[in-house]
Order: structure tokens, then sequence, then C-alpha cells
């Protein structure tokens, strides 16, 4: 339950935040790869000679990462066409032939890769289905996303300073927020690309109650305060989560 909301909210808010806040514009990812930062060096073995898909790959450079480390074939899937238009002339630029872009896939996959995407969905219970029907029976899930909601700066946007979107209402953070952006969103969910609100506990619930299992599962802690992250602590102090999902064996999906 948020401490500061309704009119009274927004107003301290306009007074903090009269402008778009600085925001998390990836420059934690220069010069580096993004997808072995999120996922770690193993992910290269894991697309080595593979059909992989990128699921939710907007505008298209990791998708066409993964297709020149390895990948046979990468499919990247996205339900913006504006993304996608721009994903096919960055592959064109990069000379990148085993890479295709669309909105659906014309053959099972054996590795799925999904990248800050799990605290945008709307429904990621649906989302885990739809992978499913998307793999090979030996084919795998890697994914990695946050900030989690408990995070810091898990509100995004609305993360005027540290844990502000669990100090303010959800009324009063939209409110301030249609000053800098005229979507007319008025809750979490609205926002461009959607806020789930997801927490890792959550997380583990909903892969629980899919088709899949936790082949291995990690919480990486936000780097200055990592000696203080544990599994007491982890909500309010990783900096991402990443696993590694595989289908759950028929008679565990029965019980």
């Amino acid at each position: 339950m948020a401490m500061i909301g309704g009119t009274i909210g927004y107003r301290i808010l306009r007074i903090i935040a009269p402008a778009e806040p600085v925001g998390m514009d990836g420059r934690s990812y220069a010069r580096r790869s993004k997808v072995e930062v999120l996922l770690g060096e193993r992910v290269w073995r894991d697309i080595k000679d593979k059909v992989v898909v990128d699921f939710g790959c907007g505008a298209g450079a990791e998708a066409i990462e993964l297709a020149r480390h390895g990948a046979v074939q990468v499919y990247g899937i996205d339900i913006l066409e504006r993304l996608l238009v721009v994903a096919r002339e960055e592959a064109a630029k990069a000379n990148c032939r085993n890479v295709q872009f669309g909105r659906t896939l014309p053959e099972a996959a054996d590795v799925i890769v999904s990248i800050d995407a799990f605290e945008h969905f709307a429904d990621p219970a649906a989302v885990l289905s739809v992978m499913a029907g998307m793999l090979k029976p030996t084919g795998c899930v890697l994914a990695s996303f946050g900030p989690t909601w408990y995070h810091p700066l898990g509100g995004h946007l609305f993360s005027v300073f540290p844990w502000a979107h669990l100090i303010f209402g959800e009324k009063a953070l939209c409110r301030w927020r249609s000053h800098i952006r005229h979507d007319g969103a008025q809750e979490f969910s609205e926002v461009e690309g959607g806020l789930n609100q997801m927490t890792i506990r959550r997380f583990a619930q909903i892969v629980e109650s899919s088709p899949f299992q936790f082949d291995w599962f990690e919480t990486v802690p936000i780097r200055v305060v990592r000696v203080l992250h544990n599994r007491f602590t982890r909500e309010f102090l990783t900096a991402v989560v990443r696993c590694r999902l595989i289908p759950r064996a028929p008679a565990a999906r029965s019980m």
C-alpha cells in the first residue's frame, strides 16, 4: 500500500520532478554484449547451431547479435509492426541473412530468448503457454528480466527517486506522468510497454503453474549492495532475474 496518494502525492511529485527524470538508458551495456551480460556467457553454448526465437525482439539488436554468435537461424517475434520494420532494416544493414522478423514463427524452435520482457507482459502466464507451443520437445527458454517491482527503480519511468513507485500511489504517479506522456494511461498496466508489477516470488509462482520448470534460476544482486543480498532481501536488492526453463515432465503436469 502506497503511503502518499491522491492530490497531495501528485503535488509533491510535481515539485520533486517537474520534468522527466533521468531514465535507464542502456549505458551499462556500452561496449558490452547485452545478451551476455543478462544471460551469462553460457548463452552462446545454448544457442550454438540452434533455431532461436527472440521473443519480443523490438528493434532487433539482440536477435542480430544471436544470429552472429552461432545460431543457425534466428526469428525475431514482436507484435509491433513499426519495430519489425526497423529490425528488418537493421538486419539488412548488417548483412545478417540468418535472421527473420515477423509476428509468427514458421518452424518450431530449439531455444526461446526473452530479455527485459516478463515485467511488461499483461498476462505472463499466457505468454509461457504460447512459448511452450513454439518449442521442440527438447527445447528451452532463456529469460532475463528486471528491474522487478521491488527494485529501487522497479517503477521504470515512475522511479522519480529510488522506491518512489512504492511510496506514491498509482493514481498520483499516473497523473504526474500525464505531464510528460500524453497517452492517457491511468494505470501502470496502461503505459507504453505495460508494467505488471512483477516480483521474484510472483514469477516463481507463475512458472510453477506453467508448462515449464526451472532448469536453473538466478537472482543477480545490485552490485553496490551485493554483500547484503540474500533470500530475505532479494526482492529489494536484485538487479535482474535470469533463468533457464525446460518443459515440465508429463507426469509432473498431471499432478
